[in-house]
């Protein structure tokens, strides 16, 4: 498995590059299915919070993507699942459900695209449906400095600082069923306000 040496190698780099400072890394549960949920303002945030989190994650990459021999090589190493763009949604939430049912960490972005750094956005429904439906440890994190580095549209990434701030875990009861779009909806904005929260000044 080559996501431990190429995690050290990544946050060695981060460290130098983007002096990368990692806050509530021991509010992360080191056992049992997690789920991070995490802003998202940059394509830096995937490898910024895979490599702060004290704890291997896996996220969701697609398919298209592994077919490109090199690139699905790494991909596969860093512990990236595929999914495909038909089925949507519904694809890609069973896939994220077998990587907590596994037991294993799994790292997703609720606002589902990437904005500029600010006040985070509204979160997509399938993410509390997520937390719900399994059970997992639901740990926040804001990630700040990352858009200044590498905005969208922009190739070669400038040597800003990053900061990576995990909040404490929140736990939803388990039991969903089809039917109970409310309940998921109640969950995501929980998790928006808990990463907003990361965010603000602390004076």
């Amino acid at each position: 498995m080559l996501y431990a040496p190429l995690k050290l190698v990544a946050v060695a780099l981060m460290r130098l590059l983007f002096r990368l400072e990692i806050r509530g890394a021991d509010r992360v549960p080191m056992a049992g299915p997690l789920l991070i949920v995490a802003n998202h303002v940059s394509l830096l945030d995937p490898p910024v919070v895979g490599g702060a989190c004290p704890r291997q994650l896996c996220f969701m990459a697609k398919a298209e993507l592994f077919d490109i021999p090199l690139l699905g090589r790494l991909l596969r190493a860093v512990n990236a699942r595929p999914v495909r763009r038909e089925g949507g949604d519904a694809r890609a939430l069973k896939a994220a459900l077998r990587v907590l049912e596994e037991g294993k960490g799994l790292l997703v972005f609720p606002e589902g695209t990437r904005g500029e750094e600010g006040p985070v956005r509204e979160g997509k429904p399938g993410v509390g449906m997520l937390a719900v439906m399994s059970g997992a440890a639901v740990v926040p994190a804001y990630v700040s400095g990352s858009w200044r580095a590498l905005p969208r549209g922009r190739l070669i990434p400038r040597p800003v600082k990053v900061r990576v701030t995990f909040g404490p875990p929140l736990y939803f009861k388990r039991g969903a069923t089809g039917g109970r779009k409310e309940r998921y909806r109640e969950a995501t904005e929980e998790m928006m306000r808990a990463i907003a929260q990361l965010g603000e000044p602390t004076g």
